[in-house]
């Protein structure tokens, strides 16, 4: 029991860091922080000239009232969550590489800029490190990261609660999985307190390899779904593109006998060919189509993408733009979630068009929303 005690006086000295501060973790940027990443180029315009940021970070939420952006952008680049769940880590590193993308990308009539606030990103690199200094052995790291994940989850539903609250759309860039959880969460919460919705629950459709459906032995990247229907926050959850080769009997039982559930199998939509893929999508928008709907993407669906857990089978890029931009059009949209991405892998796999493809995503959301 010596390494529980330990991992425990880790995670006790982090949980107050949390309590005491509000957002701790979060760093807000400021129009020079945007400018430093953005390519000023003469006779054009970009997208870093035009997005907005808040005009007062002491004073988030007067700031989010005054803001004319409903769609509000933040980073989450951590990989705890992922290393909770025995994958590779990396995905810490897919965040700075959209925002050199997206920052870069022409202001025009089709995407002006002005419609999005860019608010910051969070950073829980200090907790990353004091796990790895004093956590020892496989057993107690892995009980220490998943323990770190709540920390995680509390401030990322903190802050999704504020936007949402307000209004806002956020749309979320990962980071793990595992961040499904407080995203549900807090926009459950905030578009119920805005009085948006009669209760505080919403659904979510996940374009994803993996359920993420898994049980619930402590938090990680493979289990947010699970958390957020256990504590009552999802109601309807719909996954599309599922590897069946991916698909432990466990959860598939969960999913079968569970009216509130339902996904359609990559091998359903591409081998089989019961559906088409925007049939599938259109699917899972009707299934639902009764309250608002957080939009779920895992970059590990999309076929040699760089991802914690790649894979050479999946969609291609263009079904993941699809995806988007369908969803955004046909959903009563709470969110826009992005994860698992990476630019670099901890086991030394590059690839330096993640946040580039990651950026079409985003635009694509944006100019979907914008046209309904």
């Amino acid at each position: 029991m010596v390494f529980l005690f330990e991992v425990y006086l880790v995670c006790l000295f982090l949980a107050p860091q949390l309590k005491s501060i509000h957002m701790s973790h979060f760093k807000f940027y400021h129009k020079q922080d945007v400018l430093s990443l953005t390519r000023i180029r003469r006779f054009e315009t970009k997208l870093g000239e035009r997005i907005q940021v808040l005009a007062d970070p002491h004073s988030l939420e007067s700031s989010l009232q005054k803001s004319s952006a409903q769609y509000v952008l933040l980073g989450i680049p951590e990989d705890i969550g992922v290393k909770a769940n025995l994958g590779i880590g990396g995905t810490d590193s897919a965040w700075l590489a959209f925002l050199h993308s997206f920052l870069n990308i022409q202001s025009n009539d089709f995407l002006e800029g002005g419609e999005v606030l860019l608010l910051g990103h969070f950073d829980f690199s200090v907790m990353e490190k004091l796990i790895e200094e004093n956590a020892h052995g496989f057993d107690e790291r892995l009980a220490a990261y998943r323990h770190a994940v709540n920390t995680i989850d509390d401030e990322v539903e903190q802050l999704i609660h504020m936007i949402t609250q307000n209004k806002k759309i956020p749309i979320v860039i990962g980071g793990g999985h595992n961040n499904s959880y407080p995203c549900i969460k807090g926009a459950a919460k905030g578009f119920y307190k805005a009085g948006v919705i009669p209760i505080a629950q919403i659904n979510a459709i996940n374009l994803d390899a993996h359920a993420d459906f898994r049980p619930m032995e402590g938090r990680h990247s493979g289990n947010g779904f699970t958390y957020a229907e256990a504590d009552g926050y999802l109601e309807k959850y719909c996954v599309v593109g599922l590897h069946e080769n991916y698909l432990p009997q466990n959860v598939w039982m969960d999913i079968v006998n569970n009216p509130f559930v339902d996904c359609i199998t990559y091998e359903d939509i591409f081998l089989h060919e019961k559906r088409s893929f925007i049939q599938a999508v259109a699917h899972a928008t009707d299934f639902t189509s009764d309250t608002l709907c957080g939009i779920e993407l895992d970059l590990d669906s999309i076929a040699n993408t760089l991802s914690s857990a790649s894979a050479p089978i999946g969609i291609n890029t263009n079904h993941a733009r699809q995806y988007i931009h369908f969803t955004a059009a046909d959903s009563k949209v709470a969110y826009l979630h992005i994860s698992e991405g990476a630019a670099q892998l901890s086991d030394g796999r590059s690839d330096s068009g993640t946040g580039k493809l990651i950026s079409y995503l985003v635009s694509d959301f944006v100019k979907s929303m914008l046209i309904n």
